[in-house]
């Protein structure tokens, strides 16, 4: 039997607005399709090694949450988590994950407070919040009918910006992304995917994370394994709904 084990990074801090509908949608989907699925929950103080998992989460949390995490984050995972990206495995990093990712988050009043470095990014203190629903477009693969459209829901007043090393998610289609001014969502590094999309994310845009198990699986187990298909007529009519639904009151 296939199986997966994912690893939940600081549960405790990193969960806003749902973000462990994401956890359990990548195992139902997994166990849908006959897949062994084991979930653990990591957080400050608690041994991190990487090998022992296939998909890694951190989800969205506030200034003071990052804030009480980062050094365990620094000093006693830090090594682990840019030993599990090297080696390919498979993560999902959600709005304050995905600035904690990266270089530094730098204050309104010029501070720069060191984050974990392993993604070429960086995010400024914005004085505006970008709060509202968001729709981006992206390749998960490189065939014409890989290219999906995303609803998620963002609320950050970080903007990020992203590095040559490190390339977007996808492209804007409403809302504000990255930073309000580029017109980008999230970020791609090897199997590393960022996005500030909560609400959950992943059980408005099923193809997505398929898209995940299938990478982890691949990384697991080889380029022959493929997944079977699940009736998803409940979940792409969510999906099509939302996006109809915000498109039409788009001035």
């Amino acid at each position: 039997m296939l199986s997966l084990h994912i690893c939940h990074l600081y549960p405790d801090l990193l969960n806003l607005y749902g973000d462990i509908g994401n956890i359990i949608t990548l195992a139902k989907r997994s166990e849908w399709r006959g897949i062994d699925v084991k979930i653990t929950n990591v957080t400050i103080g608690d041994t991190f090694n990487a090998e022992n998992y296939d998909i890694i989460f951190l989800g969205g949390g506030q200034d003071f949450e990052q804030e009480l995490l980062q050094a365990d984050l620094l000093h006693q995972k830090g090594n682990e988590i840019r030993n599990a990206i090297n080696g390919n495995k498979v993560f999902l990093c959600v709005c304050g994950g995905f600035q904690l990712m990266g270089k530094c988050f730098r204050t309104h009043n010029g501070k720069e407070i060191e984050f974990l470095g392993a993604l070429d990014l960086w995010t400024i203190a914005g004085k505006k919040r970008m709060v509202g629903n968001l729709i981006f477009e992206c390749q998960l693969g490189s065939m014409p009918q890989d290219t999906v459209k995303i609803v998620g829901f963002e609320n950050h007043s970080g903007r990020t910006y992203l590095g040559p090393g490190v390339r977007p998610l996808g492209k804007v289609i409403y809302g504000y992304g990255n930073n309000g001014q580029d017109g980008y969502e999230g970020a791609v590094y090897k199997n590393v995917y960022c996005t500030y999309s909560h609400g959950s994310l992943l059980p408005k845009n099923p193809q997505f994370a398929d898209h995940l198990i299938q990478l982890a699986l691949k990384e697991k187990y080889g380029s022959s394994v493929t997944l079977d298909k699940l009736d998803d007529s409940l979940e792409n009519a969510a999906h099509d709904t939302v996006i109809t639904r915000i498109l039409s009151h788009r001035k």
